[in-house]
């Protein structure tokens, strides 16, 4: 037996170590990354994140909330500059049986960009099996032209003309050619992240890419209107 538990535990250490030389690894690449653009580089443990960006259900999950390897900068998105916040996010779940319990712990990373102006919330995310259900007990979700789309899409959003517009026929192409996990715009941010993975910096690169082709896609008319407002 007590060479059962000796195993056991040099099993444990070597995961450990294998999972700290992993993260470091991870914290240089993305430091790296960040000094590269003249971002501001923490990887230190931020547990106010989940708090800061309450209004995204991706940082509200679990317990042990904290955000690590935070890059922070600007970028040029609407024809301005604009803050952005990125990196990784982890989170843990327990789970109970009554006698036991057990817990997995969540890893991903998020990319959130500060728009100019404040807008109507408006959720993109890809349609889940939960969705098709919830459609047929009638709560549906915003309907398009596009049938595929439709098909393809979850839209929720607190003023259907503003998901209208944002939404046109190239936006919608350009979302069906290249489906993002979930675009989520609330309460002046907007969040990338589908709360499954970590992204390598050539994703965070494409990440980045990916916003600025999807706000260059907004109508000039919405634009103007957003900076008359």
């Amino acid at each position: 037996m007590i060479y059962i538990v000796l195993a056991m535990i040099v099993i444990a250490g070597i995961a450990a170590y294998a999972q700290w030389l992993a993260d470091k690894k991870r914290r240089e690449e993305l430091g790296a990354f960040a000094s590269a653009r003249g971002f501001r580089f923490d990887p230190e443990s931020d547990r106010g994140h989940d708090d800061r960006y309450r209004q995204f259900e991706i940082f509200r999950k679990g317990h042990s909330r904290v955000a690590r390897n935070t890059m922070t900068g600007r970028i040029e998105l609407f024809g301005r500059p604009c803050s952005i916040c990125c990196g990784d996010f982890r989170y843990k779940i327990t789970t109970s049986n009554g006698k036991s319990s057990s817990t997995k712990t969540y890893r991903f990373s998020y990319l959130i960009v500060h728009p100019p102006w404040d807008t109507p919330a408006l959720l993109i995310r890809e349609e889940g099996w939960f969705d098709k259900v919830a459609g047929a007990f009638g709560f549906d979700d915003i309907d398009f032209e596009s049938d595929e789309f439709s098909r393809r899409f979850y839209v929720k959003s607190s003023d259907k003309r503003f998901a209208y517009d944002v939404l046109h026929p190239r936006m919608m192409e350009f979302l069906l050619s290249d489906p993002p996990a979930m675009i989520d715009i609330e309460d002046r941010a907007m969040c990338l992240g589908g709360g499954k993975k970590l992204w390598s910096p050539t994703e965070f690169v494409r990440k980045l890419e990916y916003v600025r082709r999807f706000t260059e896609l907004w109508p000039r008319h919405l634009v103007k209107d957003l900076d008359d407002a």
